[in-house]
């Protein structure tokens, strides 16, 4: 159901449909991975009424990830003990900024622990499937939020995105997300995993529910260029052969390949990115845990804590080969922006894995493709390939409110969904 759809429910129907849809569409064990916490169904129909119909997104239900603070409910970003030691009391400013929206808040969902992971495993509540697919995943961290869209049971979930959690789980389950930029003021005072580059984002069915909802939380996009929009894709390497053949087929209808010496530009400027990542990201994670970290080293997802605890084997080198790094790829964008709008990348290596392709080994091949943009900083709308298992195409652009973010949406309505074949 679209946001339209759901807006033309009356309170009680759409509480119900909510419920009802949950109860479909995922099995227990996946409402338990899924859901961290449920509004009442009475309450619900009773925030349905009180939105403000004539808002752009009066009555539309939302999930939102549970890094997310909503007055009334904790805040357990995945982990078993967060309220412990960071209870909440009041909404947060992304829960702030949707209340004169009319989004009605049902509910919040499970993530990869601490959101420090792109799998969306999680041994405490179960790992997030692809509602469509058992057995493969729906990509983290933002997992529950894209599951619960791709399930149907919402038409709008908020998600995180600091290296790829809101474009690889958009890719994997077959859906449009749209990533912000860091410290804005909607992931400030989010549950943190690295704020050079945590940003805050969404996950929507269709591209018109993402342009309405986009366009609803950040305002007006700005006004295109007198000119037409120029844009460049490039394929970057360790792509599966699937994967691949569908890039080439759905990235020039966006934009023509890079030329020659731009690709390169491009592909030598990003070749740090993914280590410069790994390091800054164990810095900055550990920062925001150290207080309480080996107080509750058992509670931790011990895959969690071993990346939590690399912070302590790296040097001051290391520690200064990344920030140059992060300087290079910033330099490297900089000089790509100032020729062009957008550039297109693929947004994951392969279609959605099992539980079993879920290794070290893939990890580095998703961050190979989603660091650089996490370096630089900078806004990314996802749009998928493929009507089956799927990946996706990452639009960078220079500013959340770009022209290009219509223009795209407005291509990618139905995307062809170029063809990966299913197994």
């Amino acid at each position: 159901m679209t946001f339209r759809e759901w807006q033309q429910l009356s309170p009680e129907h759409a509480a119900a449909e909510v419920y009802a849809r949950l109860e479909k569409n995922l099995p227990p064990a996946q409402r338990r991975a899924v859901i961290a916490w449920l509004c009442p169904q009475d309450e619900l129909a009773r925030r349905f009424a009180a939105a403000p119909r004539a808002a752009p997104l009066g009555g539309v239900p939302f999930f939102a990830k549970d890094l997310f603070d909503f007055a009334g409910t904790p805040t357990f970003a995945g982990s078993t003990f967060l309220p412990e030691v960071r209870p909440v009391h009041s909404d947060g400013a992304f829960a702030r900024a949707l209340h004169p929206t009319g989004a009605v808040f049902a509910g919040k969902t499970h993530l990869h622990e601490f959101a420090y992971g792109i799998t969306g495993e999680n041994p405490h509540y179960g790992d997030c499937e692809h509602p469509r697919f058992p057995g493969r995943t729906t990509g983290g961290s933002s997992s529950g939020s894209a599951a619960a869209v791709a399930a149907g049971i919402v038409p709008l979930a908020l998600g995180t995105d600091t290296g790829g959690s809101v474009r690889v789980p958009a890719a994997w389950c077959g859906l449009f997300g749209f990533r912000l930029t860091p410290r804005d003021a909607l992931i400030a005072d989010a549950v943190a995993l690295a704020p050079t580059f945590d940003t805050a984002g969404w996950f929507t069915a269709t591209a018109a529910d993402l342009l309405t909802a986009t366009a609803t939380i950040l305002g007006p996009f700005q006004s295109a260029p007198g000119r037409p929009l120029r844009g460049a894709s490039l394929e970057l390497p360790g792509l599966d052969s699937e994967v691949a053949a569908a890039f080439r087929l759905a990235a020039p209808r966006l934009a023509p390949p890079a030329a020659a010496e731009v690709a390169t530009a491009l592909r030598q400027g990003f070749a740090p990115a993914l280590e410069a990542y790994h390091t800054i990201v164990a810095r900055e994670a550990w920062e925001f845990h150290r207080g309480w970290a080996d107080r509750y080293r058992e509670r931790y997802d011990p895959v969690v804590w071993q990346r939590l605890n690399r912070v302590h084997a790296l040097t001051p080198a290391q520690l200064a080969s990344a920030q140059s790094a992060l300087a290079g790829v910033r330099a490297t964008w900089a000089a790509f922006f100032r020729d062009f709008d957008f550039l297109v990348l693929p947004a994951t290596p392969t279609p959605a894995p099992t539980k079993a392709e879920c290794t070290l080994e893939l990890r580095s091949r998703v961050l190979a493709l989603t660091a650089p943009a996490s370096l630089g900083g900078l806004p990314v709308l996802t749009v998928p390939l493929s009507s089956g298992l799927t990946t996706g195409l990452q639009i960078v652009i220079r500013e959340s409110r770009s022209p290009v973010v219509p223009w795209a949406l407005g291509q990618t309505e139905s995307p062809g969904r170029a063809g990966i074949s299913h197994p």
